[in-house]
């Protein structure tokens, strides 16, 4: 099968990029060719047609069939759309390599983000890229960070933004922004407001509204109610920090949320107590598609974010293959990164 494979992809030059991006897409929509054509806007008979020849060019089935399904990727398969990916990227980053030669002020931007990081960690440097790149169309998505990175490894967004799930997926290029913690938040009348030295044990008499499980890396507040032996009466929860705070206003329990989602002179009603000694901090990263070209114009958003994150830094990321490496290198980072 190996030397099949190889003389396969030497003829691999007479195929058409089309019946590659028709096997990825495919693939992308959970093997229903349905889905995949209206994703296209080609026609489900056509893209199971090109398959076919596809299959019949390189000699062997890409897919396992159970009548006129597809129900999963032969391993011939899986390293085929392997390669076909990488292909695929390196049209797409020929493409944008000739964006920057002739326009390198234009184009587009995509940041898929949370809530959290796209109302407080942004905007300031939304509004310089807007500055100083006022012909880039700026997009955000937001999402929980699983969503977040799903968008960012399907190529729907550049560049994604968030606390945890990023990690989990190999195909992305993870470089840490910044170290940040908790506050928890209480109404002014409550009983905690004076408080001078918030501990676990005065959190877990009251019940307690915070992030859903996927966000803001919620399992550092859970790891540490476990640690001292204590439950988290959780009564709500929710994906964002504003939804959080309305109902810790309305009396329905004390809030903890992440510090920079504070603002004293918008939520005047309430007070924010420091919870950092309480909990591990936790580390905002960026993530970036594995073997993707980056505009020039992405490169300054990312060290305007992350000040330790220039260039070469971020080009360092990207060219690590080794992924203990890779490790080593964002822990080295992120010691470097700010606290905010």
């Amino acid at each position: 099968m190996k030397m099949l494979q190889t003389e396969a992809f030497i003829r691999i030059g007479y195929m058409k990029l089309r019946q590659l991006e028709y096997l990825t897409e495919v693939v992308r929509q959970g093997l229903n060719v349905t889905a995949a054509a209206e994703i296209l806007h080609t026609s489900q008979p056509g893209i199971s047609s090109q398959i076919k020849l596809l299959e019949e060019e390189l000699g062997f089935p890409l897919f396992v069939r159970q009548g006129r399904h597809l129900a999963a990727l032969t391993d011939a398969g899986q390293d085929v759309l392997t390669h076909a990916t990488r292909m695929l990227d390196e049209r797409e980053n020929i493409k944008r390599v000739a964006r920057e030669v002739n326009a390198p002020s234009h184009g587009s931007f995509s940041i898929a983000t949370t809530h959290t990081q796209a109302r407080y960690a942004l905007p300031d440097v939304i509004s310089r890229f807007a500055t100083k790149y006022p012909n880039v169309s700026l997009h955000i998505q937001q999402g929980t960070p699983t969503q977040i990175a799903e968008m960012t490894v399907n190529g729907e967004a550049d560049l994604a933004i968030a606390t945890e799930a990023l990690e989990l997926f190999e195909d992305l290029v993870l470089m840490p922004c910044y170290r940040w913690n908790r506050c928890v938040v209480v109404p002014k009348n409550h009983k905690l407001a004076g408080c001078e030295s918030l501990t676990m044990e005065l959190i877990a008499q009251y019940p307690v509204i915070t992030y859903i499980f996927s966000i803001a890396d919620r399992s550092v507040i859970n790891q540490a109610f476990k640690q001292v032996g204590l439950d988290m009466k959780v009564v709500l929860t929710a994906t964002d920090a504003e939804v959080i705070k309305a109902y810790v206003q309305r009396g329905l329990g004390i809030g903890i949320i992440a510090r920079m989602a504070f603002d004293r002179a918008h939520d005047h009603s309430l007070v924010a107590l420091d919870a950092g000694h309480l909990f591990q901090h936790s580390v905002t990263s960026m993530a970036v598609r594995r073997n993707v070209w980056l505009r020039g114009y992405i490169y300054d958003f990312i060290q305007w974010f992350a000040p330790h994150l220039d260039r070469n830094m971020v080009e360092t990321f990207m060219t690590s293959l080794d992924r203990e490496e890779t490790t080593r290198l964002f822990q080295k980072q992120a010691m470097r990164a700010e606290m905010r």
